[in-house]
């Protein structure tokens, strides 16, 4: 029941309505209520006060009294203790001025030590409990944190019970031992009282203390509790400023290190003091308006809810004001007024900056979650829409064979919407993080602990190389420092900083650790190219995952897409295959299974107690199939190559379609396979680390031989006894054995003037131009000398290099360059046709352009200027007049210098590079027994023989678009992709980005990268490395069987098919025949055809531009005028001709094939023995005379770079008759065949 007061009763949902209208008379009591007394709602069980009169002046008065009672005792104490001071100090003044006047000393001294030692420790106890009520109460120890979250929690409850006890009447009769909220509140606010106490004992300042915001909260919260207890009463109060406590909670997350970047703390600061100011106006709105004035006897109340109340509050901040809610007490108006002002100045500030900071926040800041059974990679360094693109279009290509990893790329820059949008695209295997590998957090973030790789991509555009290189050494020292175990694949720039990788303790190439530097692999591409053009394209095509585009119109793109979906893949060879001859098993894979094995991983086993492993790329017959050996194939998919692991002869043998060739049920080993091959010590250790343990074998390290699989030793090699005396004790090779290496030169000794040059036969040379100033990056030169100083090339063998560029850039240069025998430099520019025509550009096998200022301009259509208008300016030469050259060599006189041929008794006589006038190339042939009657082909072109665009040339290019400009009568589209042009196509042009798929392909397997990176750079090794690192030049050795092992090992050639043992193949046999017989008899690996770009017309006129085509059909029609690809052996008797100098001159004109030429075909049907020893000794008589009055280029090193050279020009009227090819003008033997053990 409700005991009321005169007036008129109406309830609502938060409580009684006062009413002052009607005069009750209550029942129970004779006393009369007057009309201005309010309602209090009651129970009969709750004893209430019998006059049914409000009590929340004493709530209110126990928080007044509790708060000024408490500020009036610290100001009295204060003020007692400021004058106890003052007049101690007075005391002490006058003490010591009767002590000076009296003498005194010792006895008031020891009185006055004795008076202060009792307040000294007095003074000690209280700072100890001081400090540990400090303790106590601080995040800096465990049960300071633990009390603190406590605090705050409880504080949060207590608004929780506010917020329920809200939708009952301000003030209301409750029993204590029933009421299950108040109980709780009551005990809440019991360790709020402990908790302010200790508090209290901590403060420097009892003043400061006892005014904070905290206290205040607690002052008007906990003493009304206990009163409630006391009336049996409850009065909702001031209970709101709980909310308060808010203001709190950054401090309380970054107490259990939740928080820990600024933005969130700052955020988290905003939001709390927003929503804190905004409950607990809310609250005293819902008190006032719930009350009523107190000057109006409570009369003018309105019933609203808290959360009415919390409405209000936000639309009068926000300026909206809708009025359907409103204050109608004087007390709710008057702090309305003054809420507007501070409400709308914190909203207008507030607000913003929390969108803001919300909007500002990484959208990938977010932590990688593993998936159970599924690998996943980080992707770092240089992260752009192209080169992920790049990646992904590689590493997710469809020819892989499941590929069950999920990519993480990390950065610190956010991706842009056609980045974005390229991860949503890949969504199922691609995310994306905001952060820097430098940040152990954001590695912990990605989960690089657990991750299988990290990929580190580098920008190839860069301005400063050096500085890019170092951003990401110091990217691979975080990851590593964070987890030392990690595989790490890193791109890096320059040559010469991969030895700083070496300084790091965890980096490893044991465990999968690969740095591919660029420029290393980009000119040891460029390099392959000078030595079979069209190389660079077909070894780019086969690390690179591309899809096969079928064309049915029958031209030349047709066969070179066909051969472009060929990929490097690595697969077990069956056990069947188990003691067969690398060539044996070479055939059966190509003829049976449609598939091409270059390369094995050996297992060589040795007297000492572990076994080596070696790569060996087309070792020939005397390598023998072990179980569980690992092949390197090319095949258009991984499936393909699975038949080489598949492959049974018991279940297999009769079947002629490869496709059926499917698991079967016989037995087989089961091998391990890593994924790469864990390293194994060398055969030979080197002489620069004996005991040095190296990864994947040979291949990785070196591709040495050890005596016993060796087919020749060169010492032992009969009629070699002079070559033993000089190898001995002439320094020609470098320390390692895989160079061609001369004592250091200096660099004025190979400058050539203008002048120089254009009286120097120069002829099958190299070219290299070279765009750069002082101030140019250098490019690195020694990786595009390397390989073609390789030791696998005899002396003779080796082609002179002329550098055409800036002496200031060359010089930056020379300090890599000046131990590498026949280089020579011209200062000048490659724009200047006279330089060009110094050097012979005509005569040259090949013409390089390199540029070393593509990275320094900002628009990246200019970035290849100068390489395009080099190249274009020498296309546009016309080539009139010569030296005298061609005319000597259509008469059969070859000078001394231009002689590349092999002995009588090699076995690949005649495999040589020819000087073409026509098309600037020289063509690798092998000439047998002219047969009589036998007519050679002859081949016609449209273009004029004397033309620059005949030269051969390979162009570098920065910008893939810029290939457009290259052939003016190509028919590319400038969208098209690189190597869907035909600059690329035809090998004459070389774009970095094309190394991009590296990074995935040497994931998969790292051994391919071995692969490429000994067939680019003329077989490098980490030791070689280790001693570039250190000296920066290569060092001479003297030679050792074990040097002169290294020499034994395969290169890279081309084969022409008009003339030599493959002549009856060439016109319209089968390449498959082509590919067995050179198997089989020379010991030769094709996989590959350089093929004239209209040789599928009919027409009498052909363009003189070649293509590649990558791994052809058994069943491909070849044509007279291809070129073969070929893996040969070295041979060692090559160079038993060249031993001596002046022997090699006496007989050079009979001797001679290397530079011989094409006459008419009539001719050639009537020559006859007698006619060509007649016209040798016209030659050698002739080449007598001449060499009185000019000097040549000759291939023995004491006489490369002749001075004062004085040359007569001769007639040149038959210049125009040479042809492209030229068969050779003297009766060879037959080459000899290797035994064949197929």
């Amino acid at each position: 029941m409700l005991a009321v007061a005169d007036g008129n009763v109406s309830y609502g949902s938060s409580g009684s309505r006062m009413s002052n209208n009607i005069n009750y008379k209550n029942p129970d009591s004779s006393v009369s209520i007057s009309k201005m007394d309010v309602i209090i709602p009651f129970s009969p069980d709750v004893p209430c006060d019998n006059n049914g009169q409000r009590m929340w002046w004493a709530f209110l008065a126990s928080s007044m009294v509790t708060f000024f009672g408490g500020l009036f005792i610290i100001l009295l104490w204060r003020t007692l203790k400021y004058l106890w001071t003052v007049c101690c100090h007075c005391n002490i003044k006058h003490k010591e001025a009767q002590k000076v006047n009296n003498g005194q000393t010792d006895g008031p001294v020891k009185n006055q030590d004795e008076k202060d030692d009792a307040p000294a420790s007095e003074v000690g106890w209280m700072t100890s409990v001081k400090d540990w009520a400090g303790v106590m109460i601080s995040a800096q120890t465990l049960t300071g944190r633990v009390l603190v979250v406590l605090v705050f929690a409880l504080s949060i409850g207590a608004l929780g019970i506010y917020f329920i006890d809200s939708s009952d009447p301000i003030e209301s009769c409750q029993n204590f031992y029933k009421d299950f909220t108040l109980q709780i509140d009551m005990a809440f606010n019991v360790f709020f009282l402990l908790y302010f106490g200790l508090r209290f004992i901590a403060a420097n300042d009892k003043l400061w203390f006892w005014l904070e915001v905290n206290s205040v909260v607690d002052f008007f919260t906990v003493p009304p509790v206990f009163v409630s207890v006391y009336l049996n009463r409850s009065w909702l109060g001031l209970r709101f400023l709980r909310a308060l406590r808010l203001i709190q909670f950054s401090e309380i997350l970054q107490f259990l290190n939740i928080l820990k970047t600024s933005n969130s703390i700052k955020l988290v600061n905003l939001c709390s003091i927003f929503i804190s100011t905004w409950l607990t106006a809310a609250g005293f709105i819902h008190l006032v308006e719930n009350s009523g004035d107190p000057w109006e006897n409570f009369q003018n109340s309105q019933p609203l809810s808290y959360w009415e109340c919390v409405y209000l509050l936000m639309v009068t901040m926000s300026t909206v004001g809708y009025g359907d809610v409103c204050a109608k007490t004087t007390l709710g108006r008057l702090f309305m007024v003054f809420f507007i002002l501070g409400g709308l100045a914190m909203f207008a500030s507030y607000v913003p900056e929390i969108i803001e900071l919300i909007g500002n926040r990484k959208k990938y800041g977010g932590s990688y979650s593993a998936v159970n059974g599924r690998k996943h990679i980080v992707v770092c360094g240089h992260i752009t829409l192209e080169s992920v693109s790049n990646f992904l279009k590689d590493f997710l290509h469809k020819d892989r064979d499941d590929v069950n990893v999920e990519i993480v790329f990390l950065h610190n820059i956010s991706p842009n919407l056609e980045l974005e949008a390229l991860f949503k695209r890949h969504f199922t295997q691609v995310e994306f993080y905001q952060g820097s590998v430098l940040n152990p957090h954001d590695l912990a973030r990605v989960k690089i602990e657990s991750a299988d790789a990290c990929l580190i991509l580098a920008n190839k555009y860069c301005a400063d190389p050096d500085a890019e290189d170092a951003s990401n050494i110091m990217r691979v020292i975080s990851i590593k420092n964070y987890h030392p175990k990690i595989r790490i694949i890193t791109q890096m720039l320059q040559y010469h900083n991969k030895a700083h990788l070496l300084n790091i303790p965890s980096w490893n190439w044991k465990e999968g650790d690969d740095a591919i530097c660029l420029a290393e692999l980009k000119a040891g591409f460029i390099a392959q190219s000078c030595l079979a053009q069209g190389l660079s394209t077909m070894l780019a095509n086969l690390f690179s995952m591309r899809s096969f585009i079928k064309i049915e119109e029958d031209t030349w793109q047709k066969y070179y897409l066909e051969g472009v979906a060929n990929e490097m893949y690595t697969e077990y060879l069956s056990s069947a295959f188990v003691g067969l001859s690398f060539p044996a098993v070479c055939e059966l894979c190509y003829v049976k299974l449609k598939l091409l094995l270059i390369a094995i991983e050996y297992k060589s086993e040795q007297r000492e107690s572990r076994s080596r492993k070696r790569i060996l790329i087309n070792p020939g017959n005397h390598v023998k199939m072990q179980e569980g050996t690992l092949g390197f194939f090319i095949a258009s998919d991984a499936k393909e190559v699975k038949r080489a692991f598949f492959y049974c002869k018991a279940c297999h043998d009769d079947i002629t379609d490869p496709k059926r060739i499917k698991k079967c049920g016989c037995k087989r080993p089961k091998y391990k396979y890593n994924g790469y091959v864990r390293s194994l010590e060398d055969e030979h250790p080197s002489t620069l680390s004996p005991k040095k343990k190296q990864r994947n074998g040979g291949m990785r390290n070196s591709p040495n031989c050890s005596p016993k699989m060796m087919r020749h030793d060169p010492l032992l090699i009969p009629g070699n006894e002079q070559i033993e005396n000089m190898d001995v004790n002439v320094k020609r090779y470098d320390s390692t054995g895989m160079f061609h290496w001369c004592p250091s030169k200096d660099i004025e000794k190979v400058i050539l003037t203008r002048s120089e040059a254009s009286m120097t036969v120069l002829s099958g040379h190299v070219v290299v131009c070279i765009f750069g100033d002082v101030t140019s990056a250098l490019v690195g030169l020694r990786n595009l000398v390397m390989p073609l100083r390789a030791s696998n090339f005899h002396y003779h063998e080796l082609k002179h290099i002329v550098f055409v560029g800036s002496l200031d850039y060359l010089r930056r240069e020379w300090e890599s360059l000046h131990n590498f025998p026949k280089v020579s430099i011209l200062p000048g520019t490659p724009l200047s046709r006279a330089d060009l025509r110094a050097v012979n550009i005509n005569l040259c096998d090949m013409c390089v352009i390199l540029s070393a200022n593509q990275n320094n301009i900002d628009d990246a259509s200019l970035q290849d200027k100068e390489c395009i208008l080099a190249s274009l300016n020498i296309k546009s030469m016309q080539f009139d007049d010569s030296i005298g050259v061609l005319q000597a060599n259509s008469q059969g006189f070859t000078p001394p210098g231009m002689d590349r041929s092999s002995p009588d008794n090699s076995p690949v006589h005649g495999l040589v590079r020819q000087a073409s006038v026509t098309t600037g190339s020289n063509i690798p042939i092998i000439t047998e027994l002219a047969k009589p009657g036998k007519l050679l082909p002859l081949v016609s072109f449209s273009q004029e023989k004397n033309s620059g665009t005949n030269i051969q040339m390979i162009t570098e290019l920065v910008n893939d678009s810029n290939v457009q400009f290259l052939d003016q009568d190509d028919d590319d589209d400038p969208d098209t992709e690189l190597y869907l042009t035909q600059p690329f196509a035809c090998g004459t042009a070389f774009a970095v980005s094309v190394l991009d798929s590296l990074m995935s392909a040497t994931y998969f397997n790292d051994n391919i990268l071995t692969l490429i990176r000994t067939l680019v750079t003329g077989g490098a090794t980490p030791e070689l490395e280790a001693l570039l690192a250190e000296e920066n030049a290569l060092r001479g050795g003297y030679s050792t069987p074990q040097t002169l092992a290294n020499r034994d090992r395969c290169r890279v050639a081309q084969l022409a098919l008009y003339d030599g043992p493959f002549a009856d193949l060439g016109d319209g046999g089968c390449y498959g025949d082509l590919f067995c017989k050179a198997l089989k008899t020379y010991n030769m690996l094709c996989f590959g055809i350089y093929r004239l770009r209209d040789a599928h017309l009919s027409t009498p006129s052909q363009c003189t531009k070649r293509y590649v085509i990558t791994n052809p059909p058994y069943e491909f029609e070849l044509v007279p005028t291809d070129l073969i690809f070929c893996l040969m052996q070295f041979d060692h008797n090559a160079g038993q001709s060249r031993a001596s100098h002046s022997s090699h001159s006496s007989h050079s004109s009979s001797k001679k094939s290397s530079s011989v030429h094409s006459i008419p075909a009539t001719n050639r049907q009537n020559r006859s023995s007698k006619a060509r020893e007649t016209r040798d000794k016209h030659n050698a008589t002739r080449m007598n005379r001449m060499g009185q009055e000019k000097k040549w280029f000759t291939d023995e090193p004491e006489n490369a770079y002749p001075r004062n050279i004085q040359i007569k020009p001769m007639s040149t009227h038959m210049a125009n008759q040479v042809n492209q090819y030229k068969s050779t003008t003297s009766l060879i033997p037959p080459i000899r065949e290797v035994e064949d053990e197929c």
